[in-house]
């Protein structure tokens, strides 16, 4: 009797040890891989860094927009940028220009 009950106790003990480190297992690993886990964080300062990298670059190209733009408002119109955005609208060039033409596959 003394036998089965102390090998009762043993087993028990290891059985709760065993699922507390299931437990622990379980917890450990989505902490690393789960949706807000370690991998994730990486994750998602890997996509602020590219969204940042965007964001600048499409801030300077807004700026060259609008400086280009600016050129083009009769407060101060560029005889230049107005003969070259007319050109390009109507396809004509000068006979004095040197005209490029790329071939197209």
């Amino acid at each position: 009797m003394v036998s089965r009950t102390r090998l009762k106790s043993i087993l028990t003990g290891l059985a709760l040890y065993t699922m507390a480190a299931l437990m622990i297992g379980y917890f450990g690993v989505n902490a690393y891989t789960g949706k807000y886990g370690l991998n994730a964080r990486q994750e998602l300062d890997q996509e602020i860094i590219a969204l940042t990298s965007e964001l600048q670059r499409l801030k300077k190209e807004r700026v060259e927009g609008e400086k280009r733009v600016s050129l083009l408002r009769s407060e101060s119109l560029d005889p230049d940028m107005l003969d070259e955005r007319a050109r390009f609208q109507l396809d004509y060039a000068n006979p004095r220009d040197l005209v490029r033409v790329s071939k197209s596959n």
